[in-house]
């Protein structure tokens, strides 16, 4: 893929106060690393050094953070040509900060006020304008390096500030009367951590209806009907969505944007992110929760971490092997369960459950996980339902993208994992009875899977170098250690399909066409598309 310029927006700093930390910070917390990893919460954290996302993307891909004083400045002013391998922070907050220039004199008493106010208001801050402020920055960009269009990464609620900009901003006259740019032509990628598509909710309905009515340091831009007023061209913040506006906070309209060019980070650990999670509830990273944080349509990854901090989803190896990923590999790779039995099978009271983990060969991480143990698994009589008259409709399981994997070294042909790069999709089923609105424990057995096996899959250019060959097995038909297997038994044969794209199938397993949530037609569908075609 194309390496483009990229512009990362941060998150809700909160009140003044926390916006003038921000302010001090010049890359606006993006730099943060992390030195301790956590798996599931309990036990020690160990020692783990990730060095975080903007030195690893300079390190790993060659990109530049041209600073020179103010990179506004710089970019006014430079005369040298500036490359589209650069990284570019929209310092959206400091419109708001109180930390540049000197105070006006105040009495101690104005200046105890000052103080209060700074921990409860956000004064100088406003969505639009920081929307308006990032299309400025990337109609630079697109000027001083050449570049077709930039890569867009957001944390929180800077994913909310891209989105005001694409579906709003882009789409409305500037205040000349001159038409601007569409976000489609602009923008090549949009990458969010934790951003609440969906907006914030609470387990107390009076905290949802104070946020929203009073906003607290501007807090009420997250009430999902509040959202229409900036994101909607021709309406203004507060306006709330009638009874005629097909409105759903989590769309993107596709002809401002192709969600398939949107990637959700989701994290579905609130044990790290302080008091607040008990505000929001288990099924969350801690502020945002997990059926809020993603596009509709847009490709995902869950992981195991918190909205924000040191367990947080941007200083994560995990968003960071996923960003780099969905940014430059060449291939996207998505699996989904195909030829189900009719939602008539579902019985009353029965409710089928799969977990999904995808591991990649090299990683010291999981790339993505959707675990009933961390309130997200794939609710797979829910998505027969959706489709009742078209049973064939494929269950999304997992995508995510691969990078050609670079020829081994002389030395290294013909060494066990030396051709291939390797993946791992773990998938589990479980069966839950309830009666009488609980669950009925009498036949169950806790832990235990109706069918759990490892599809491995080993990927490779083929012979023609024109694009991939597969091979996959399944853990449980393959004898000894997998790191002995230079490729698995089963050759994949893939179909070509449009734009690019092919798709093979694979046989499930015999122990799950038996389950009646499966059945003998199922197979999974592997779907590859070459974002580089040429």
């Amino acid at each position: 893929m194309q390496l483009l310029p990229i512009v990362y927006v941060r998150g809700f700093a909160g009140p003044t106060s926390g916006i003038d930390s921000a302010a001090d910070d010049p890359f606006y917390g993006f730099n943060e690393g992390a030195t301790h990893v956590r798996v599931d919460g309990d036990g020690d954290p160990m020692y783990y050094q990730f060095e975080g996302p903007l030195l690893r993307l300079m390190t790993e891909q060659g990109y530049r953070f041209l600073v020179h004083g103010d990179q506004k400045h710089y970019l006014d002013t430079t005369t040298e040509e500036i490359p589209f391998t650069t990284v570019w922070v929209h310092r959206f907050y400091d419109r708001a900060a109180t930390t540049f220039g000197a105070r006006p004199r105040r009495g101690l008493f104005e200046r105890i006020g000052d103080e209060i106010a700074e921990r409860f208001t956000a004064e100088g801050f406003d969505i639009e304008q920081a929307a308006e402020d990032l299309y400025d920055l990337v109609i630079t960009l697109l000027k001083r390096t050449g570049a077709p269009a930039v890569h867009l990464v957001a944390h929180s609620m800077g994913g909310l500030v891209v989105r005001c900009m694409m579906q709003k901003i882009c789409e409305t006259a500037d205040v000349a009367g001159e038409p601007r740019r569409p976000a489609r032509e602009i923008v090549a990628k949009v990458f969010t951590f934790g951003t609440p598509h969906g907006g914030i909710e609470t387990v107390s309905a009076i905290a949802n209806w104070a946020m929203e009515v009073f906003g607290p340091a501007g807090s009420d831009i997250f009430s999902p009907d509040k959202m229409f007023g900036y994101l909607t061209p021709g309406r203004e913040f507060g306006d709330l969505p009638g009874r005629d506006d097909d409105w759903d906070p989590q769309r993107i309209p596709p002809e401002v944007f192709d969600a398939d060019n949107v990637f959700c980070l989701v994290g579905t650990d609130p044990n790290d992110f302080g008091a607040g999670r008990f505000a929001v509830g288990p099924k969350s990273d801690g502020l945002v929760l997990i059926e809020n944080a993603y596009v509709r349509g847009a490709h995902r990854a869950y992981v195991y971490k918190s909205h924000a901090g040191r367990y947080g989803e941007v200083n994560s190896e995990e968003g960071y092997q996923n960003l780099r990923r969905f940014l430059f590999a060449r291939w996207a790779v998505s699996v989904a369960f195909s030829g189900l039995p009719p939602a008539s099978v579902i019985e009353p009271d029965v409710s089928w459950q799969a977990d999904m983990r995808l591991a990649i060969r090299g990683l010291p991480i999981v790339m993505s996980e959707q675990l009933a143990s961390h309130w997200c698994p794939i609710q797979l009589g829910d998505e027969l339902l959706r489709h009742p008259d078209s049973p064939d409709s494929p269950v999304p399981i997992v995508s995510t993208f691969l990078f050609e994997k670079e020829p081994p070294p002389p030395e290294m042909a013909g060494r066990p994992n030396s051709s291939y790069s390797r993946y791992v999709l773990t998938l589990r089923v479980a069966k839950l009875v309830s009666s009488r609105g609980t669950f009925d424990f009498s036949n169950h057995l806790e832990q235990v899977f109706d069918w759990a096996d490892s599809l491995i899959v080993d990927v490779g250019a083929n012979e023609a170098g024109t694009g991939l060959e597969a091979w996959t097995g399944w853990n449980t038909a393959v004898d000894g250690a997998i790191d002995s297997y230079d490729r698995m038994p089963d050759h994949l044969d893939l179909e070509s399909g449009a734009a690019g794209s092919a798709f093979g199938f694979v046989e499930l397993p015999r122990a799950a066409r038996s389950l009646p949530i499966i059945g003998e037609r199922a197979h999974l569908r592997i779907g590859v598309t070459d974002r580089s075609p040429g």
